[in-house]
């Protein structure tokens, strides 16, 4: 008999257990290894005094007030981040795109190459390059660190800890809130996790409702929208907060649609009684420092921005080949978007993000400069731009483009925020997904999905919205 058989038959087996019976054994452990410690562990402390271990449990962990620590200490690191990073983002910008794109330029130009060779190379792999480099850089080298910090101090565990619970009501497995957490790292890295599922039922319901969680590519999407659009709409002093606000409201939603997601399908085509397991939460540690920084930026910051940049080049040269090649006076780029663009506003969208992201298939991190690229290309020329060519822009004059060039509202950038949640994983993920499935039906299920219901809630979104005259 093979694994899978092994695996299916077990968990057949495991269904014809009577009610009670896996929560009676739970039980009975946990009540064995409460008399044990009686008799063989002493407690520090005087009179009893509870430990500080104990004490911050009682609060992160709390069913009421541990989902409260939770909020605020995910909106604090979104904060750091959106306030901190405006400014090395900026002088990487001048840096990379306002000296250096000139730079090149007049290095090349007494070689006389032709002119779409100097375009492709310099207008469209680098700029590109050099936007992604410039704009999540900074955050990331923020965001990373504030999270490796939490991660060593030994706090990500009692969030997986808060959500078990909601998990089991779900239907599913609770170390599903694991893979989901790895998951706000990276979805491929969050589909791997799931092998610690055994159920395969569980498993899968994992897998497929992973995209869910918010990876590190699509951050700089909801901080830059949350900051331009969002937070623009509070006085100066509070736009940082809102913004941030904002940002951990669409990962609390990500959670929402995981759960309801999961338990749609532990009660239609994934049917079954869900495992139960226990959960050691490990001891506080103080955070160190060096390794926290080395850890976060060496191997999260900079490989995240390898991958960003291994994906942007070529993405780069896609969308300015696709903005220079005419057909019928009209370049690719504009006939696409002009396709595209009835759907796009049934969704609050339009023609240039959902072109934007099927270019950015191979990466989310790459949704922005396209979307830039593009709306500078087809729309007017505000800055002085050649044509097909991706410039730096500040806060103040991004916003201006998606604006007066895109004609962006503030429902656009709405769904955008909801969009990015709510949207097919990128092409690594789906890989791994059939990878650790073997099934192309539930590869397609964990690719489709998402889309689906990124239609079904922009869509719905949308209509409201122009139902109630704010769009």
């Amino acid at each position: 008999m093979n694994q899978p058989s092994i695996i299916d038959e077990a968990t057949r087996l495991r269904g014809q257990l009577p009610d009670g019976f896996r929560d009676g054994i739970v039980e009975s452990l946990h009540n064995d290894a409460a008399r044990i410690a009686e008799t063989s562990v002493t407690e520090h402390g005087e009179g009893g005094r509870p430990t500080l271990d104990r004490l911050l449990d009682g609060a992160l962990t709390h069913r009421v007030w541990g989902f409260a620590v939770m909020g605020l200490l995910f909106f604090a690191v979104f904060w750091f981040t959106i306030s901190g990073a405006a400014g090395p983002s900026g002088l990487l910008s001048r840096l990379l795109v306002d000296y250096g794109h000139g730079q090149l330029h007049a290095l090349v130009a007494p070689l006389h190459a032709p002119q779409w060779v100097t375009g492709l190379l310099l207008d469209g792999v680098y700029l590109s390059t050099a936007w992604v480099v410039a704009v999540m850089l900074p955050p990331m080298a923020i965001f990373f660190p504030l999270f490796t910090l939490l991660e060593d101090f030994g706090y990500l565990p009692r969030v997986a800890f808060n959500l078990d619970r909601l998990f089991a009501k779900a239907g599913a497995h609770g170390k599903q809130s694991l893979s989901m957490m790895m998951g706000y790292g990276c979805n491929a890295a969050g589909v791997t996790a799931t092998r610690i599922i055994d159920s395969r039922r569980e498993r899968l319901i994992a897998i497929v409702t992973n995209n869910f969680s918010i990876c590190n590519g699509r951050w700089p999407t909801l901080i830059l929208m949350g900051t331009i659009f969002i937070g623009a709409l509070a006085p100066p002093a509070l736009a940082g907060v809102v913004a941030a606000a904002s940002v951990v409201t669409v990962a609390f939603l990500g959670v929402l649609v995981t759960l309801l997601v999961s338990w749609g399908l532990s009660r239609t085509v994934l049917r079954g009684h869900s495992s139960t397991y226990s959960l050691e939460l490990p001891p506080y540690r103080p955070p160190k420092v060096w390794r926290t920084l080395y850890t976060s930026l060496i191997d999260r910051t900079l490989k995240v921005l390898r991958r960003a940049v291994v994906m942007a080049a070529p993405a780069g040269a896609l969308v300015w080949t696709i903005s220079n090649v005419t057909v019928a006076d009209a370049s690719i780029a504009a006939h696409l978007v002009n396709a595209l663009d009835p759907l796009g506003w049934l969704l609050g969208l339009n023609g240039v993000i959902l072109l934007a992201y099927l270019v950015a298939i191979p990466a989310n991190e790459i949704i922005i400069p396209t979307i830039l690229m593009l709306t500078l290309t087809l729309g007017p020329n505000l800055f002085g731009a050649q044509q097909g060519v991706m410039l730096e822009l500040g806060t103040a004059q991004t916003h201006t483009v998606l604006v007066q060039a895109g004609g962006w509202t503030l429902l656009t950038a709405v769904n955008l925020m909801l969009f990015s949640l709510l949207h097919n994983p990128c092409s690594t993920t789906i890989l791994t997904i059939w990878s650790e499935t073997r099934s192309l039906k539930w590869t397609a299920v964990a690719t489709l999905l998402p889309i689906a219901l990124g239609f079904l809630v922009t869509g719905t979104t949308a209509t409201v919205a122009r139902l109630a005259g704010w769009a």
